[in-house]
C-alpha cells in the first residue's frame, strides 16, 4: 500500500515538475492568468495557495521561505507589495480554474487560472 501519494507527476521527473510548477506560480502572480492545460492548473492550485495563504504573515522568513520556492526576487517583491494588499482579508480560494475548451492538436482540456481578486467572473 503506497502512503502520502496525493500529487499527479505530470508524466516528468521530480526536477522538471518541481520547476515548472515554480516558474508557472511567477508567470501567475506577475499576470494574475495564464492559459495552461486543465491538469496542470489543478497541480499549480494545490502548489500556489499555501504560498498566497503564508504571506499574511508577512516578516522574512516567509520571505525566503517563498523566495526558495519562487526563485524570483521580484515576484516575491510583487507578492508582498501587491498581492498581499488585495488578499488580506481573504480566508481562502485565491486561485479561480475555468475552463476554456479543448486544444486543437492533441485535444486536450486547456484552461485559464486566474487570481480572484484580480478578475471579476462575469
Amino acid at each position: 500500500m503506497i502512503h502520502n501519494k496525493k500529487k499527479k507527476n505530470l508524466s516528468r521527473k521530480y526536477s522538471h515538475r518541481k520547476s515548472m510548477l515554480s516558474n508557472m506560480s511567477c508567470s501567475l502572480i506577475i499576470y494574475k492568468s495564464i492559459y495552461t492545460t486543465l491538469c496542470k492548473a489543478k497541480e499549480l492550485k494545490k502548489y500556489i495557495e499555501p504560498i498566497l495563504n503564508k504571506i499574511k504573515t508577512n516578516n522574512i522568513h516567509i520571505k525566503r521561505i517563498i523566495l526558495s520556492k519562487l526563485k524570483n526576487k521580484k515576484v516575491v517583491n510583487i507578492l508582498f507589495t501587491d498581492i498581499l494588499k488585495k488578499i488580506k482579508n481573504r480566508k481562502g480560494g485565491y486561485t479561480r480554474i475555468l475552463k476554456a475548451g479543448y486544444r486543437k492538436g492533441d485535444s486536450s482540456l486547456m484552461s485559464i487560472i486566474q487570481l480572484v481578486d484580480f478578475y471579476k467572473y462575469k
